[in-house]
């Protein structure tokens, strides 16, 4: 058995395509477009790249985006002072906080002090709190877990009382997206670098979604035979046969997944365009939401 390949990029283009309608419409209704603020501080190459993809997106999709670039020897009373501003700017509709901080920045406080109305990243900490508690919803999701949940969709998985397995427990990924399963009646397993015998705890999931930061770490040999595998990770490894001397792979080892799994996705190509996506979604609902409550 060889596995369907799972096209986010696809997914993301039709998503966007979308939101590019729904922003041009926004602006003929209110004269303005929906505004995205991002605040980076640091001098993170991976996180500046992200930001520039980010705003790249915003643009071709009808979103006016600003970024405010701090050092990395920023202050917390600085970077606090910049997302206090956005959060009064009316022109700002969403606020992104490009993660990690630098160490002396408290990263907790500066997502607490982002207006719940403008998180669109999802991180707030109510947002959160929300997510995790029973008839309850959040004004906005992770990008990133909102994607795997989309793709999950796309795939036709059955989430509804299916076995899931999350590898990886952090509070960008792994843990949202546990509760997120959970919401969808699924029996949620969370593997970390304490659970035992992961091997064995995979071999159950009728779901996977491999978000641990190691390459290329679930081998298909621990797969259940026809299991949808959503690939979050994004890691570099050096390949002397790339034109850059390195390449990105997964957490998921493709090549032994591919001939074992229902449905997977590629990395690059599976997970990443939905987090953009997603992203641009969750301002476009920012917008409306400010322009129908004023």
């Amino acid at each position: 058995m060889t596995a369907r390949i799972l096209d986010g990029q696809a997914v993301a283009d039709r998503i966007r395509a979308q939101i590019a309608q729904d922003a041009a419409a926004f602006k003929t209704k209110t004269g303005y477009a929906p505004g995205l603020g991002a605040v980076l501080a640091g001098d993170n190459p991976a996180s500046a790249q992200y930001v520039r993809m980010k705003r790249k997106a915003c643009e071709q999709v009808g979103i006016t985006s600003v970024a405010h670039l701090m050092n990395a020897n920023s202050t917390q009373q600085e970077v606090e002072a910049v997302v206090k501003a956005l959060n009064d700017d009316p022109a700002i509709h969403g606020i992104l906080v490009q993660l990690p901080l630098p160490p002396q920045i408290n990263e907790e406080r500066v997502l607490r002090l982002v207006s719940l109305e403008k998180d669109v990243d999802g991180f707030h900490p109510i947002n959160i709190g929300l997510l995790g508690m029973k008839g309850r919803e959040p004004l906005f999701t992770p990008a990133t877990p909102t994607g795997c949940m989309v793709l999950l969709q796309e795939a036709g998985a059955q989430v509804n009382g299916a076995n899931a397995v999350v590898l990886g427990r952090s509070n960008i990924v792994g843990l949202p997206v546990a509760l997120m399963l959970i919401k969808a009646n699924a029996t949620v397993t969370v593997v970390h670098s304490k659970t035992k015998d992961i091997p064995r705890v995979v071999a159950d999931a009728d779901i996977v979604i491999a978000a641990i930061g190691q390459p290329r770490f679930v081998k298909g040999s621990w797969l259940k035979p026809g299991a949808v595998v959503i690939d979050v990770g994004t890691n570099r490894i050096d390949d002397p046969t790339a034109e850059k001397g390195y390449r990105y792979v997964g957490d998921v080892e493709f090549e032994t997944a591919v001939d074992v799994a229902g449905v997977i996705t590629r990395v690059p190509g599976g997970v990443g365009p939905m987090t953009i996506a997603m992203l641009l979604q969750n301002t476009m609902k920012a917008a409306q939401r400010r322009a129908a409550f004023g």
